[in-house]
């Protein structure tokens, strides 16, 4: 199963349209999951053409987001148990890593996935994935945009980083 992984794009204007990048590559995908501070409830419509899009609220997502996606989610595909959370609560002092795994230190998980933060991360902490797969759209103070790929079959997960330099 392919899985997008998508975090911070903080449209509020969906006049541009996604990057060309995240559309070639997740065109094919059989999820897309959102992160938080999609800002505007379009980008879920946007996501939507490509593939089923799940997801959660951020920070800067209004009302609407909340109640639609909530704030925080357990999911399993593919044998593979999933959290999901933006990552600027519950606060740990330990960054957005340490937040996303303090949200779900109670849980038994292989993956947590989070935002928050718009800088990519990949690494395995006490046999868990965690995986921030930056900003499509939204870089900062990242040399390029990001997104992610979750690859699951059988009970195991990898992932990737998609990198590029234009958001158009």
């Amino acid at each position: 199963m392919k899985v997008g992984v998508v975090s911070d794009t903080h449209m509020s204007s969906v006049g541009k349209g996604l990057p060309q990048a995240l559309k070639a590559e997740l065109r094919d995908a059989d999820l897309i999951l959102h992160l938080g501070d999609w800002v505007a409830m379009e980008i879920y419509d946007l996501l939507s053409e490509l593939a089923p899009v799940e997801g959660i609220a951020g920070n800067n997502d209004g009302a609407e987001i909340i109640k639609r996606f909530g704030e925080r989610k357990l999911l399993t595909l593919e044998g593979v148990r999933i959290g999901m959370i933006h990552g600027h609560t519950p606060y740990s002092g330990k960054g957005t890593d340490g937040n996303a795994l303090r949200a779900f230190e109670d849980e038994q998980v292989d993956v947590i996935l989070f935002g928050h933060s718009h800088q990519p991360l990949l690494r395995q902490e006490n046999g868990i994935l965690l995986f921030n797969p930056g900003s499509a759209t939204d870089k900062r103070r990242e040399k390029l945009y990001s997104f992610g790929v979750l690859h699951l079959k059988d009970g195991e997960a990898s992932a990737r980083h998609v990198y590029y330099g234009s958001k158009d």
